[in-house]
């Protein structure tokens, strides 16, 4: 019942946040004057903020801007002990260096370091602390490209991509994170730099930006299962909420946009309907009285942050994977089998419960317009969303886009139990070995970062394999969206009739839902049945 409560309260403050926030974000990020600072901003950069572009332009910008990042970061952490404020710390070795540039870069932020030991206060406030804002951003841009798709009529232009990421910086993560922060900071978070103690660390001051932004990296290994990262319940608490507020806000800021707030409580019942089987299910695993143990105290508390228990480390647990954050405070290797099993499954699903920070909401898109083109096929007609027409063109997008995923996950997946290195990083034998190495990789290609502590992925093949898993996994279907987006916006609007399918109301919510889960679950149901649904059965 605890568990409950306190999940409905973060749930009540989430809904209730989200109507304010997501109306300002419609404001702050869509048209309306460039601020003075901006503006400066743009002309040291050489953008004509006033000149958009068309979807290969717009994704040509965002790769050649995440490539620098990429560049950017990788020659910190090589270079960090000839740096300032490297507090003694090596460079990374280069393959680690990859890893954690491109991992930070697609707002993985999957860390085969332990922070506390490997990185100063440099790399992490210019370095991860930058990326944290920026890899937020470069989702948020993208979902506005295709948002701006379905409401604009025979064009190709879908905004500057330069301007989207200024605004999305400086409009929204950055005004969040110093309220925010100065919060946390409040609470018992540290924020100094002193002298080289391992204890001594710009916690608040990333600490809020990574949970809003679905980074979720830690300055120290145990995440926010660390007493200086996540001192108190009240902490707890606010992070979760932090986790989940823009990738909802983003779903009534998509309302205003499209001129239809119908839409955005449309999405958002969807997403309400999907995280509550997420949590419901986790809660029921981890409160199954199992063994002795378990009967004994109530719950799997092994691995569990005591303060917390195994409510409040569940809710933490579904929050983080259901939001693309990837942040823990807990160890999720400790999980029972199947509640594992359920925050793979988290993520799995596409990361669109809510998701993450723009990726969650064109995620949950993409399965309204499978939703969409299959009902209307069910009623013979030519299926329509937004007045737009949703055929075969439009389609072969979406099946790749849903394609990209699953191909990732196993076939890298399949690459590193095939190989005598990637099976040995396998802290366990059996179907929790599997399970660990395919959430390492699920992990990876969905952008979410979180592990099990089990698996050790600081090796060589796995450096380069969860490189190409986190490339492939943030880029790829980010083109699919974009040419998408730019189809839709020449097309001209098509009359509503009263054949027309609603986009709106119980029917439409059941379909969404169905076609989220059947869209994602079903291609992972083999390895699922092999990993955790067999442990679970043991």
């Amino acid at each position: 019942m605890y568990g409950w409560i306190q999940a409905s309260l973060v749930i009540a403050v989430v809904v209730g946040l989200h109507v304010p926030l997501g109306d300002y974000m419609a404001r702050a990020l869509e048209g309306g004057r460039h601020l003075r600072p901006e503006r400066t901003l743009y002309r040291l950069c050489g953008v004509d903020p006033d000149k958009e572009q068309n979807w290969r332009h717009y994704l040509g910008a965002l790769l050649a801007f995440s490539a620098v990042s990429i560049a950017a970061l990788f020659a910190l952490f090589t270079l960090q002990d000839k740096l300032p404020w490297s507090l003694g710390r090596d460079g990374m070795p280069w393959r680690l260096a990859l890893h954690t540039a491109v991992s930070f870069t697609t707002n993985t932020s999957w860390q085969n370091y332990a922070g506390e030991s490997t990185t100063g206060h440099l790399a992490v406030m210019a370095g991860l602390g930058t990326q944290a804002f920026a890899s937020g951003a470069v989702g948020i841009c993208v979902a506005l490209a295709l948002v701006r798709g379905l409401v604009r009529r025979g064009t190709d232009r879908l905004g500057n991509f330069w301007v989207d990421l200024v605004r999305s910086t400086f409009r929204v993560f950055l005004p969040l994170a110093v309220v925010s922060g100065i919060v946390l900071i409040a609470l018992g978070v540290p924020q100094h730099l002193s002298g080289s103690d391992q204890l001594a660390a710009p916690v608040g001051s990333w600490e809020s930006v990574k949970l809003m932004s679905g980074d979720g990296g830690g300055v120290f290994n145990a995440n926010s299962a660390h007493p200086l990262e996540n001192p108190s319940a009240w902490s707890n608490t606010l992070e979760i909420v932090l986790m989940l507020l823009i990738p909802t806000a983003l779903i009534r800021t998509y309302g205003r946009l499209v001129g239809s707030l119908k839409q955005s409580w449309t999405l958002l019942a969807v997403v309400g309907i999907l995280f509550g089987l997420l949590l419901a299910a986790a809660n029921l695993a981890q409160s199954a009285h199992t063994g002795t143990v378990s009967a004994a105290v109530g719950g799997h508390t092994e691995g569990t942050e005591t303060r917390f228990g195994v409510p409040a480390s569940t809710l933490f647990g579904v929050s983080a994977t259901a939001s693309a954050d990837g942040a823990a405070n807990a160890s999720y290797d400790s999980f029972s089998s199947l509640g594992g099993g359920v925050l793979l499954a988290g993520m799995m699903l596409g990361e669109i419960a809510p998701g993450g920070t723009g990726s969650g909401l064109y995620g949950l898109l993409m399965a309204v317009l499978v939703a969409v083109f299959v009902g209307g096929l069910m009623v013979g007609r030519t299926p329509e969303y937004l007045r737009k027409r949703i055929g075969a063109g439009e389609m072969r997008y979406v099946v790749l886009y849903a394609l990209v995923a699953p191909t990732a996950i196993l076939v890298c997946s399949a690459i590193a139990v095939a190989l005598p290195g990637g099976r040995s990083s396998m802290g366990n034998p059996g179907p929790h070995g599997l399970t660990e190495l395919v959430y390492a990789y699920t992990s990876s290609t969905a952008g979410n970062g979180s592990a099990m502590a089990g698996f050790n992925g600081a090796t060589d093949l796995h450096n380069l394999l969860m490189v190409a898993a986190m490339l492939i996994g943030r880029y790829l279907p980010m083109v699919f969206v974009l040419a998408l987006a730019g189809r839709l916006a020449r097309q001209r609007p098509g009359v509503v009739t009263v054949g027309t399918l609603r986009p709106h109301g119980v029917n439409f919510v059941v379909l969404a839902t169905g076609a989220a889960l059947v869209l994602a679950l079903l291609n992972f149901l083999p390895v699922l049945s092999l990993g955790p649904v067999a442990e679970g059965l043991l």
